[in-house]
């Protein structure tokens, strides 16, 4: 098994700074006050249309930093070890956000289907990445 420093023997870390400029992204966003949030419509709130922000959000800070050990030339095995720990550590994050705004954001809370929104981004993002690149290193 590949260990965490080796990995950037196999793809380089220029290739991580979209997955990290995203993070930050993310960071900054659960950060704004709630009274800085813009006020969405009923029909926004009806579809809760924050969760597929958040899914979303946490879904792509997922593939940017899956994409790159994908098209590396690590074996299958090592890729969907690294899409698990990357999957993972997308789902802590999502719980550390919650967490961050109950406790340090101004009219923010702890919401148990935003972290769950945020951690379905991650599982998404890891079934995705696992049956394309699976399937293609089987053909």
């Amino acid at each position: 098994m590949t260990n965490s420093i080796s990995i950037y023997k196999f793809v380089g870390v220029k290739k991580f700074i979209p997955g990290i400029a995203w993070f930050f992204l993310t960071a900054i966003l659960i950060s704004i006050p709630g009274y800085d949030l813009p006020k969405v419509g009923e029909w926004f709130e009806l579809i809760s249309f924050d969760k597929l922000i958040h899914t979303g959000l946490f879904g792509m800070l997922s593939v940017l930093f899956m994409y790159p050990v994908a098209k590396s030339t690590l074996s299958a095995k090592n890729k969907n070890f690294w899409f698990i720990k990357v999957a993972l550590a997308t789902i802590i994050w999502g719980l550390t956000t919650e967490l961050i705004q109950r406790y340090f954001i101004p009219r923010r809370s702890y919401d148990l289907v935003d972290f769950t929104a945020d951690a379905l981004g991650g599982i998404v993002a890891y079934i995705f990445f696992k049956l394309k690149f699976g399937r293609r290193a089987k053909s």
